[in-house]
């Protein structure tokens, strides 16, 4: 299948966003960059992942010396909705996210969900790289980011620096935050109506 590759360096805005009601959004990772826009569509699980490996990977880049903005200020905080024309190119299967040491970049690609993961759970599928080494940053091998393969699963790559990554850390906290509120019994997602509780044997909570 030939590929079709949307790469974006150091793009104007890269967020997180929803479409629809609390039970029933859609999730977006969307970057701009001038006007080109380009939307993907991921489960929530994969956004709170993303936010989780990212936020991970900035302290690592602190602790080793990076200049990493701990808090923004509310001025620069993003609040907008996503852009517009909303349309979605393809949805996540993989989410890697690495860093350029050459550039001081932080590096993410999403890859279209394939005929594999759709026999897999994807939901949380964040890689960055191996954990059995506590000491490592990972670092992508440059060669294989050119976008020179036309074989392949669809792919978004964007490359930001540690600022615009920490502005996407706080953005999509929120907006995995702003769902329905947990179950104070089993955890689950509270509907307006309620929901059939396991921990109450199945009655309504």
């Amino acid at each position: 299948m030939t590929r079709r590759a949307f790469l974006f360096e150091t793009p104007d805005r890269f967020t997180a966003g929803t479409v629809g009601e609390p039970g029933d959004r859609t999730f977006f990772l969307q970057a701009r960059e001038g006007t080109r826009i380009a939307s993907v569509v991921l489960e929530k699980l994969q956004v709170a992942a993303l936010a989780q490996r990212l936020g991970d990977l900035l302290l690592e880049l602190e602790r080793r010396g990076v200049a990493v903005p701990t808090t923004l200020p509310a001025i620069a905080q993003d609040v907008a909705p996503l852009d517009e024309p909303l349309a979605e190119l393809f949805r996540v299967g993989t989410l890697t996210i690495g860093w350029d040491q050459a550039h001081e970049l932080v590096v993410l690609e999403a890859l279209a969900i394939s005929d594999e993961d759709e026999d897999e759970d994807v939901d949380e599928d964040v890689d960055v790289g191996d954990d059995d080494d506590d000491e490592s940053v990972e670092e992508f091998d440059l060669s294989d980011l050119e976008g020179d393969e036309t074989d392949g699963p669809d792919l978004m790559r964007v490359r930001l620096t540690p600022a615009a990554a920490a502005g996407f850390v706080e953005r999509a906290s929120r907006v995995v935050a702003a769902g329905r509120p947990p179950c104070p019994l089993c955890g689950r997602p509270l509907d307006p109506q309620g929901h059939l509780c396991p921990r109450r044997n199945g009655y309504l909570n």
